[in-house]
């Protein structure tokens, strides 16, 4: 039987990078896959492209931070499947400035989303978890839920606020057998990095090329980045460890980047 036969995962951030790399393999691996995300219509195309290779999909549309909308998007996979087996609370954005030009609502904007949105996610999947007496919550937290880089001060510290939560769930949800967990990744080539290197080599007067080399992998032990392939298959172990174990642990997964 695949590992994840007749679970449900709630994934938000999932229409595309690490998040729709989950999605597809949590499909493929038998789970029927939630793809929660802003863009609703990415989101589809992405539970379109699973059910064409025959797996099961539900686009719901999901602004992680709008408690209403993260309410209706759990009871509308409640409607569809009648159960919520694991979250990974993925969805994230990044902003690159120093403290002193960074603006209110940038920071409010990016702790919103990345803690609002873990904890209002958590909140309304865990009611129906304690009921099941089942259930799993995995955080996309980052290396810099361990330390710090400069020109990343709101992302910096959600990411180790995601270390928190965590914890705090693991002990809360033991008792009804809800397990929590924090995937650690090193710098992965999705949009979101993308978009960051000139803005870094702008902010430090480095070449694009330098920001990668000097900045991004240098602590690596090998150049290299870390693949959504690598972060899914992190995310997937966590998930589907079974017992109390495993819970209230963060697993780092960056080309040696940050051990521990």
């Amino acid at each position: 039987m695949p590992r994840f036969s007749e679970k449900v995962a709630i994934v938000t951030g999932a229409a595309s990078g690490i998040g729709k790399e989950i999605v597809l393999r949590f499909a493929a691996e038998g789970g029927a896959a939630v793809i929660a995300d802003l863009d609703v219509d990415a989101a589809n195309a992405t539970a379109r492209e699973i059910r064409s290779q025959g797996g099961d999909a539900f686009a719901v549309a999901m602004n992680v931070a709008d408690e209403t909308a993260v309410e209706k998007g759990v009871a509308d996979t409640m409607a569809r499947y009648g159960r919520v087996d694991l979250l990974v609370s993925n969805a994230g954005i990044q902003i690159v400035k120093p403290i002193v030009d960074f603006s209110f609502a940038d920071w409010r904007r990016l702790l919103a989303i990345h803690l609002d949105g873990a904890f209002l996610t958590t909140k309304a999947c865990l009611k129906h978890m304690y009921k099941a007496r089942s259930g799993s919550i995995v955080y996309m937290g980052s290396v810099h839920s361990k330390e710090a880089s400069v020109l990343k001060a709101p992302y910096v510290t959600a990411k180790h606020g995601l270390l928190g939560l965590c914890r705090v769930v693991a002990k809360e949800g033991a008792p009804y057998n809800v397990r929590a967990n924090v995937v650690c990744p090193g710098f992965v080539r999705t949009p979101l990095v993308d978009k960051q290197i000139p803005e870094q080599a702008k902010e430090l007067g480095i070449s694009e090329a330098e920001v990668i080399k000097n900045v991004m992998l240098k602590d690596t032990v090998d150049g290299e980045f870390t693949t959504t392939t690598d972060v899914a298959a992190a995310v997937l172990f966590l998930a589907g460890f079974e017992t109390n174990a495993l819970t209230g642990q963060s697993l780092v997964v960056s080309h040696g980047w940050f051990m521990e």
